[in-house]
């Protein structure tokens, strides 16, 4: 993350904000929430607010620096066991209140619940700084794909403990808000997600990348971008991708990531091209140089893949919750299955490989759909609930 040394986008509010941010997840770590965060981060920066970003070490030499109006404080963390590619941060109680006696934040942003957030909400209380929380992983659900379907309860309990100590808690959509009510969350607002349509577009289409697939112009690529684990539901992917190539047999099917699920998919699926883990501009190519996108999991808080496919220009089908809901209207700027139904996913995936001329309409509609929802308009409205909640400490 490169700090941005003056505002770009300066607020319209002559208030400067001083902001830490806590998180186990962060760039150029490939996760949602690790996008998320620095796409946060970079708005804030860029409104002249400064930040100071505590999170997990990522490497041995990773010392605390300034950068600007960034300030980022490393802490100690380990691995997750299920989850070797994210860390958890341990808690750093003392470090957090040497730090903010000294320069007390106006807004603490908790991003994730693990040891390093729970200490940080506690120090925050403790001082009673102004408290943001993010609801970004569905980790109560994701225990039953590892074998703790016993501690969704208690993982529940926990969370709502967590989120109803803090002053506001931000999920990504209404679905999602409702759902946690309903649970006994109290507090939520809802803070959409948004998408770089300049990176993601269709015109990064690279006809040689196809070919190094094996497709040619007028052959199906289907396309996962993401995880490749279990809490992603990628059995009804490749289910899908079988069922295309009964209608399609030259169907390519291209993974896009990494996971505990990689050497036994490669192994098991030599027909499917693992292309690995990709960022930036390589990574919108590999959107935009498919036909379809098929995202099969039922555990997302939000699926930021989706709007970064439906603005490549890519037919989507999804399951009809989450950002697909927000996002997409079926039939015309994608395709819905209602969720938790497979054969109806498996069923929309088959209409989009029969028909290219469908495809092409709805990826069209799909990017269309899409390019209102800028990081920039996110970022503002993310401002202002700081600033208010800020100013409302100081005139109570």
């Amino acid at each position: 993350m490169i700090a941005i040394p003056s505002p770009l986008f300066p607020s319209a509010d002559s208030r400067r904000l001083r902001v830490g941010i806590v998180t186990e997840t962060y760039g150029p770590e490939v996760n949602g929430v690790a996008m998320t965060v620095g796409r946060m981060v970079e708005g804030l920066l860029a409104r002249g607010h400064s930040v100071q970003l505590i999170r997990p070490r990522q490497h041995p030499r990773d010392d605390p620096r300034r950068d600007g109006l960034l300030d980022v404080w490393p802490v100690a963390g380990a691995a997750i066991p299920f989850y070797r590619d994210l860390r958890v941060g341990f808690p750093a109680s003392r470090l957090l209140l040497e730090r903010w006696r000294r320069t007390p934040p106006d807004v603490v942003h908790i991003v994730t619940e693990g040891p390093l957030g729970g200490s940080a909400l506690a120090v925050a209380r403790r001082l009673r700084l102004r408290v943001f929380s993010g609801f970004h992983t569905n980790f109560h659900a994701y225990s039953r794909h590892y074998g703790m379907g016993l501690l969704a309860r208690p993982i529940v309990a926990y969370l709502r403990h967590f989120h109803n100590r803090t002053d506001c808690t931000l999920v990504p959509t209404e679905e999602l808000a409702a759902e946690l009510r309903t649970m006994g969350f109290h507090r939520l607002r809802v803070l959409a997600r948004g998408v770089d349509t300049r990176l993601f577009d269709p015109v990064r289409r690279d006809p040689a990348l196809r070919r190094s697939w094996g497709a040619n112009q007028a052959d199906p690529v289907a396309l996962y971008v993401g995880r490749l684990a279990a809490e992603k539901n990628l059995r009804l992917a490749l289910t899908a991708y079988r069922a295309l190539r009964a209608i399609r047999p030259a169907t390519r099917l291209v993974l896009v990531g990494d996971g505990p699920l990689t050497a036994r998919l490669q192994a098991r699926h030599p027909e499917i091209v693992f292309a690995g883990t990709r960022t930036g501009a390589d990574l919108a190519t590999h959107y935009a140089s498919a036909d379809l996108f098929l995202f099969p999991s039922l555990t997302e808080t939000f699926g930021n893949v989706t709007l970064e496919a439906m603005a490549s220009g890519l037919a989507v089908v999804a399951f009809d919750y989450a950002a697909a809901h927000r996002h997409i209207v079926h039939g015309q700027s994608g395709l819905l299955a209602p969720r938790g139904d497979q054969t109806a996913f498996i069923e929309s995936a088959g209409h989009l490989a029969s028909d290219p001329t469908l495809r092409r309409a709805l990826g069209q509609s799909a990017r269309q759909a899409v390019l209102a929802f800028d990081w920039e308009r996110i970022c503002q409205q993310l401002e202002r609930w700081y600033l208010d909640s800020a100013y409302e400490e100081q005139n109570p």
